[in-house]
């Protein structure tokens, strides 16, 4: 049972050997030299540079205020050439949700491959969700303004919808052998403790803790094996 691909929005996916013998990174900026590569491939490149870009404007400005302009020059291209690729700044923001939601979803398929039983692919899920890669401030930034983007934007609440119903199954499939019945329930708790330490982290001003995070939703877990065994199943 594969988590999260959502191919159905053409995540971008990039090769990463291509990509690290391209990609050099300046103060935070990321370039890539028209040299190095052929013409027919620069296309993907300058699409990971921009929503890689837009992560890190995000990051910097905690909100969705900034400009197509700020996220083509941290991207070291043209704005006229972002607007080429993706259209307007929630298009550029969509895409780099995607991509975020993509390398969420290879870590969860690469946990679950070393997990093993019930208990251990539940654990897997939800360590993914925390690694340093995923849970650091441009990214939790970035899935803050995702909810809100959401509430008025339908191509973003659709992906939402997406990553939620796909999270949730996930968790039920795995949550099922461990709880029975109150599997469905315990999943629902469990995702919203997980979005939760996102927002609540997105207000901190600290250095986000995965394993403290972490710790949070295993207690959790542990809670909701322990309540369903001391209560009949419906």
């Amino acid at each position: 049972m594969f988590v999260v691909s959502l191919t159905e929005f053409g995540f971008l996916l990039i090769d990463e050997s291509i990509k690290n013998a391209i990609r050099s990174r300046t103060s935070n900026t990321y370039l890539f030299s028209e040299s190095n590569v052929p013409k027919l491939g620069m296309e993907p490149i300058r699409r990971e540079a921009l929503v890689k870009a837009t992560i890190a404007e995000i990051g910097k400005a905690g909100s969705l205020d900034v400009t197509v302009a700020q996220i083509a020059r941290r991207a070291g291209m043209s704005s006229a050439l972002a607007h080429h690729y993706f259209g307007g700044k929630n298009q550029i923001f969509l895409a780099a949700m995607r991509h975020t939601l993509s390398l969420y979803g290879a870590e969860v398929r690469g946990a679950l491959t070393m997990a093993q039983g019930p208990r251990g692919r539940t654990e897997a899920i939800i360590r993914a969700g925390f690694t340093q890669s995923n849970f650091r401030r441009e990214v939790i930034a970035a899935w803050l303004n995702f909810y809100v983007l959401a509430q008025s934007d339908n191509h973003a609440r659709r992906l939402l919808g997406v990553y939620q119903r796909r999270l949730h199954s996930n968790l039920v499939y795995n949550l099922r052998p461990l709880v029975g019945a109150h599997a469905s329930g315990a999943a629902l708790r469990i995702a919203g403790l997980i979005d939760g330490l996102y927002l609540r982290e997105a207000l901190s001003k600290g250095v986000p803790s995965g394993n403290d995070a972490t710790q949070q939703v295993l207690t959790l877990l542990d809670h909701e094996i322990t309540h369903a065994h001391r209560e009949p199943t419906e």
